[in-house]
Parts: structure tokens; sequence; C-alpha cells
């Protein structure tokens, strides 16, 4: 879909553009839109003109701006737009324990809340294969809480690089937030950065970095998805960090 691509390598010039809708949320843009419009045409201003701040909205909610990827030797990136609200090491969900997954000990969390106002297009921290897609159905508490993790909807994804590091992540669905939508399925080749689905209306994705991998991120911080780098090789924790 050349709409939401990148310019061409080698152009010299970059040009601001509006974000693109992403097809996933169009429906949701002409349903608001055709409300708007019926409203208007009854003569409800009452009615249409909160309606249409609902239609701009939604068309911001799932808005797909184009993201450029920074290159580096093992470089994990932020898979979500969002705020920093936990770094701690943690013991790994049971879906991402194992030979097939991360291992067995414990790993860094990096979890970042999206809110409504975030855009929710969800990318790979690292370039590589799909190893797993683990779908689990839970409840739908507020998304910042820490238990959320092993309580609400939640998606684990594990992507394994040529070099055979792998990330998993964990798309978990919020108390606004009611469906994952994923894009890949395992065996998928993907490139960092790349989109590999959306969660529908505040959420969370948490992040499990690999052993030996700091942190180069702080808590308030915010993440843009595709670009903020989380962790990178060879280089110490930022200050304040414990582990």
């Amino acid at each position: 879909m050349a709409s939401l691509e990148k310019p061409a390598v080698g152009t010299t010039t970059v040009k601001w553009r509006w974000s693109s809708v992403h097809p996933e949320g169009r429906k949701y843009v002409l349903i608001a839109a055709a409300v708007t419009a019926f409203f208007a045409f009854m003569a409800w201003e009452t009615l249409a003109w909160p309606m249409g701040l609902v239609t701009l909205w939604v068309a911001a909610f799932f808005r797909d701006p184009v993201r450029t990827t920074p290159q580096g030797e093992g470089l994990i990136v932020a898979p979500a737009d969002g705020l920093v609200t936990m770094i701690q090491r943690v013991e790994l969900p049971p879906e991402l324990r194992g030979p097939n997954g991360l291992g067995d000990r414990p790993l860094v969390r990096v979890s970042i809340f999206m809110s409504v106002f975030d855009v929710h297009i969800n990318r790979t921290p690292i370039a590589g294969t799909i190893r797993q897609v683990v779908y689990i159905s839970g409840k739908f508490l507020n998304a910042d809480l820490d238990k959320a993790s092993d309580e609400n909807e939640r998606q684990h994804v594990v992507v394994e690089s040529l070099d055979g590091q792998r990330v998993g992540f964990t798309q978990i669905a919020g108390l606004v937030a009611r469906r994952i939508v994923g894009f890949v399925k395992p065996g998928d080749i993907v490139a960092a950065g790349q989109r590999v689905g959306l969660i529908r209306f505040g959420s969370r994705v948490d992040v499990f970095l690999p052993e030996g991998i700091e942190p180069q991120v702080v808590l308030g911080q915010r993440s843009v998805a595709g670009e903020t780098v989380l962790g990178r090789p060879g280089l110490p924790a930022p200050a304040g960090i414990a582990q």
C-alpha cells in the first residue's frame, strides 16, 4: 500500500504529510461520519457537532504515521507509542518460557502505556522471524496496573533475529481497549519497525529485553513506535534504573 510506505531510498528531501488512517480503522471512521451526516441532515445540531468531534477522534486514533527505524547492530526499538510506566526485572509469563520462547530466567520488562490519544499501531522491536504468537482471553482491567500483564486479554509475540537473538513482547488490552488485532503469524519474516498489530481504544505493550541488554529509556519517557531505542548491546542502563 503505497500511501503507508516510506519514501524511496535516494530521495534528498522529505516533506511533511498528514498521517494515513489504517485500513483496519476506516470502517469505524465511515460509520462515525455517516452518523454525523445523519444528525446534520436532521438539523440536530446538538448531536451533530459532538458526533463530528467523535469522528475526528476516531480518525486520529487509527492514524498510521510513517516511521523511520534507526539502523544498528542489535538495536531493539519500541513496539508502541506511549509512556514508559514500568521498568523492572520480572519472571516471564508461562507462554514465553522454555526453549521455544525466551528461556526460564527473569528478564527486564519495559512497559509502555498507550492512552486513547496515542498511535495504536504496534511494530516489531527487531528484524527476524516470528516464532510464537499466543493469544489469551482475559479481563479488561486498567492497563496501567501491574496485574494487567497476567489477567487481561493479551497476545504474546516472540521474534528471533538472524543471529539467534530473541525478543518477546506482549500486547495487553485495557479498560477501554477490547480488541487485539494481529497482522503476523508464526513463520512470517519481519523488518525492524514493521507493523505487526494494533489494539483498539487505550492499552499497553510489555517488552522483554534479552539477557545482557540494558534498557536505554527511563520512567516517564515517551516512546515512539519503530523509532525509540529501548536497548542497545554494550551500553549501561541510565542512572537510576535498578536491575
